[in-house]
């Protein structure tokens, strides 16, 4: 670190020798081709205008291109010291040549310098005297310094290499003891050829505290900020994306063509709730590709080619991938999808597949492992690219695709300058070829966010909203993201979008006469319009609460001690599989005779389960379906269950299900084995889920050796006795007073001859809201229902009762 060292004396940096090249000719304004984009203004660090305020200058031209090629700012004599650092409007530092003559109340800026301060010509600007040594506690010299370069002029591009220590040596000699930041642009002339080169970031060396034994190497460095260019300055050159200079590798230098440029932040992506899969994306695909070829070839690797994201719809897959060739440095993305791929003439859709591998073929030959990175994202993958064989066209051209696909990949000629990035919400309908090493040989799943990543996505939807000052401050974003559990990425963005629509309104009045009518008023969105966007946006992969609840309109009448038993014993399994690593999957049979209230007991288990994904599989689902369908409806609803941390999942009258005749018998030998697998396979990892199966006949589950599958059974049974029902006459409040409820109870036990009743909670509740509804003599109705239904049951015994 002592090549770092301020020189003795203080002050400002040493001067550089006068400028004695010849200009190369003509006016800064004569240099054709810089079409730059304005970047940012660079970041406040370190150092203070000696003044307060400063001249007010206008912007003209240099007098010659020296300045431009020596990225001097011309200022009239006597104004400032020559060759000291001045700021311009606060922002900008550069270095002054004072010139004689040179109007008094003008600064003299090159091309170059305007782009980046984004000035025009005539504009007036603040010019005061700068020291970057004040207050910038000994953080000034530049230890790095990284740039992009390329011909200024790509029409007068050479392909001859150019080395990067003699292209250091040319910008040190050039613009040494200059200060640069991050964004600044300037020209450099070198062998007659003139670049243009952009400071991509800066790292400046801590001298302040400077000790080799105490102090961390880190904490002595600041990233992207004003230093000093100084002759041990390590300067490290890159190719921009679509460059045309042939930058030649260092084995001491970083890649030239980078994959990622040195000033990108992944936080700039506008992506939330997906670090850990951007951390396993980087590991996998482009690790590799930021070290020099030579150091890979040592490795004995190839680069990874494919990249598969796969998951539920709207998690944010295309947006990864569209984020992906944004941030790095390769030639523009070849972005299609899956069905433009078919032509309707024979050959039409493998000529399509060579035709995107085209110009990575002819740059990996012209330049092999120096050329630039060549990207191709697949949308919707498993439209064209599904399982040889599948087909029933006869024509073969989806298999072809496949193995057109495969060879350019994974061929003879393998090209190392490609990554392929597919993208499905079905990757089981993918050919498997396509998913070996050395094709989509990194498969990653997008899955739903969990709470931090939806906090991380509300943050960034209402990021807009919290700037201009139109989020409410009752807004708590923790709030939102623990009430919005299983939300997709595109669920929040609808969620945000709905809130500023109830926001909108208030401002908007419907007038049956004046049509619409706006009050101008502030617009804020405030909590209760989220909570309003909540409820009305309701997730894919959510709670299914409108049909469980349609299951408990009455609610669960706890007429009897076993009722508590049964609802306990439920939720210590839920409570189970929440903590069990041993036991990640729990399947429980619910069986009792019909009517008993077996489907209402497993829904409120489910919906007290406060499980972020919970949904029913009922035979009305599958009216209509053939067996085929059948089965896949079965499969989807295992598989989206698995996309939650905590699922709940619901068969109800799974003799039903599959589709189960006593006359024959007949069943679904198919739906019967599907059923077997998926109660008792495991879920992925960090998944639980709880299966609750109602049946009225458990006898039959036994014979089709279904049993077995279950962890646990709870049998829910009948009111069994008269003073169970006396108990549910009052949790409905059913009669007017005790003494009439007595004697109900009292003919119906005098003329059924028992005390015994038998009969399902579903028949009393239908046979109660019967007597209700009629017009005289209640209590008389009902029990003139109750006891028809007790003599026409066959059998008058609990034994028969039971349902076996």
């Amino acid at each position: 670190m002592d090549k770092f060292r301020r020189p003795a004396g203080g002050g400002l940096p040493p001067q550089q020798n006068s400028y004695s090249r010849v200009p190369v000719g003509g006016r800064s304004e004569k240099l054709p081709g810089y079409n730059g984009t304005p970047p940012p203004p660079p970041p406040s660090h370190g150092g203070r205008p000696q003044a307060v305020g400063g001249l007010q200058m206008k912007v003209v031209s240099p007098p010659d291109n020296s300045f431009v090629f020596g990225n001097f700012l011309a200022v009239p004599e006597g104004t400032f010291v020559d060759r000291s650092n001045v700021i311009v409007n606060g922002e900008y530092v550069f270095t002054c040549r004072a010139v004689r003559g040179f109007p008094g109340d003008s600064i003299g800026a090159g091309l170059p310098m305007r782009e980046w301060a984004r000035w025009s010509k005539n504009e007036v600007v603040s010019v005061a005297p700068y020291d970057i040594f004040s207050g910038a506690n000994g953080k000034v010299y530049l230890g790095s310094l990284d740039v992009e370069i390329d011909f200024q002029n790509k029409n007068k591009a050479v392909p001859q290499p150019f080395e990067q220590d003699k292209l250091t040596q040319r910008f040190i000699a050039e613009f040494k003891d200059q200060v640069f930041a991050p964004g600044q642009r300037l020209a450099m002339e070198y062998i007659g050829y003139t670049f243009m080169v952009k400071v991509l970031s800066t790292q400046v060396v801590d001298l302040g505290s400077f000790s080799t034994e105490e102090k961390d190497h880190q904490n002595l460095m600041s990233k992207d900020v004003r230093g000093i260019l100084v002759d041990h300055t390590d300067i490290n050159f890159y190719k921009p994306n679509g460059g045309v200079i042939n930058l030649k590798a260092a084995d001491n230098k970083p890649r030239v063509n980078a994959i990622l440029q040195p000033n990108f932040k992944f936080e700039d992506m506008g992506i939330g709730g997906l670090d850990e899969e951007f951390n396993t994306i980087f590991r996998r695909a482009f690790a590799s590709r930021i070290y020099p070829p030579r150091d890979v070839e040592k490795l004995g690797i190839s680069h990874v080619k494919g990249l598969l994201l796969f998951g539920p719809p709207g998690t944010g897959k295309t947006l990864i991938a569209r984020q992906i060739g944004k941030m790095l440095n390769a030639v523009e993305p070849k972005i299609v999808n899956g069905p433009e791929m078919l032509n309707k003439y024979v050959g039409g859709s493998e000529e399509n597949i060579r035709k995107l591998f085209k110009d990575a073929e002819q740059e990996y030959k012209e330049k092999g492992e120096e050329s630039s990175l060549h990207i191709i994202i697949f949308d919707e993958l498993d439209a064209v690219f599904k399982q040889r064989g599948s087909r029933g066209d006869g024509t073969g051209v989806g298999d072809n695709v496949v193995n057109q696909l495969l060879a350019k990949m994974d061929g003879v000629d393998q090209l190392n300058n490609i990554l392929v990035i597919g993208m499905t919400n079905r990757r089981d309908l993918i050919d498997v070829a396509l998913l070996r090493p050395g094709r989509f040989e990194v498969q990653l799943e997008i899955s739903l966010p969990d709470e931090k990543g939806r906090e991380q996505i509300f943050k960034i939807q209402t990021s807009k909203m919290r700037n201009e000052k139109k989020l409410g401050e009752d807004v708590r974003i923790e709030e939102l993201a623990a009430m919005s559990k299983n939300y997709s990425g595109a669920e929040i963005e609808g969620v945000v979008k709905s809130a500023a629509s109830f926001a909108l309104n208030r401002n908007i009045q419907l007038d049956p006469k004046k049509g619409v009518v706006f009050n101008k008023g502030e617009v804020l969105v405030g909590r209760q319009d989220f909570l309003n966007a909540l409820s009305e946006t309701k997730p894919a992969f959510g709670v299914s609460e409108d049909e469980l609840e349609n299951m408990i309109r009455g609610g669960i009448i706890k007429y009897a001690n076993h009722i508590d038993d049964i609802l306990d014993r439920g939720q210590q399994l839920i409570e189970q599989v929440k903590q069990s690593d041993q036991f990640p999957i729990i399947s429980v049979l619910v069986h009792g005779p019909p009517g008993s209230g077996k489907t209402a007991i497993a829904s409120t288990l489910a919906l007290g389960s406060d499980f972020p994904f919970i949904r029913m599989i009922s035979p009305g689902d599958m009216i209509g379906m053939s067996e085929a369908n059948r089965i896949q409806h079965i499969s989807q609803m295992f598989q989206d269950s698995y996309k939650s941390p905590l699922n709940v999942l619901v068969l109800d009258s799974i003799e039903d299900i599959l589709d189960w005749v006593n006359i024959g018998p007949r069943f679904s030998n198919p739906v019967l084995q599907t059923l077997k697998v998926f109660l008792t396979k495991m879920p992925p990892k960090e998944r639980r889920l709880i299966v609750l199966c109602t049946s009225c006949h458990r006898h039959i589950l036994e014979s089709l050796d279904l049993l077995k599958c279950f962890n646990q059974e709870i049998y829910v049974p009948n009111v069994s006795s008269l003073q169970d029902l006396l108990h549910v006459f009052e949790n409905v409040d059913f009669l007017s007073s005790s003494e009439e409820r007595q004697q109900v109870i009292q003919r119906i036990e005098s003329e059924t001859g028992s005390s015994v009743l038998g009969i399902g909670i579903k028949k009393v509740l239908f046979n109660i809201e019967a007597s209700r509804s009629a017009k005289a003599y209640t209590a008389d109705v009902f029990a003139d229902m109750t006891i028809n239904d007790i003599r026409s049951k066959p059998g008058r015994n609990a034994a028969i009762d039971s349902g076996f």
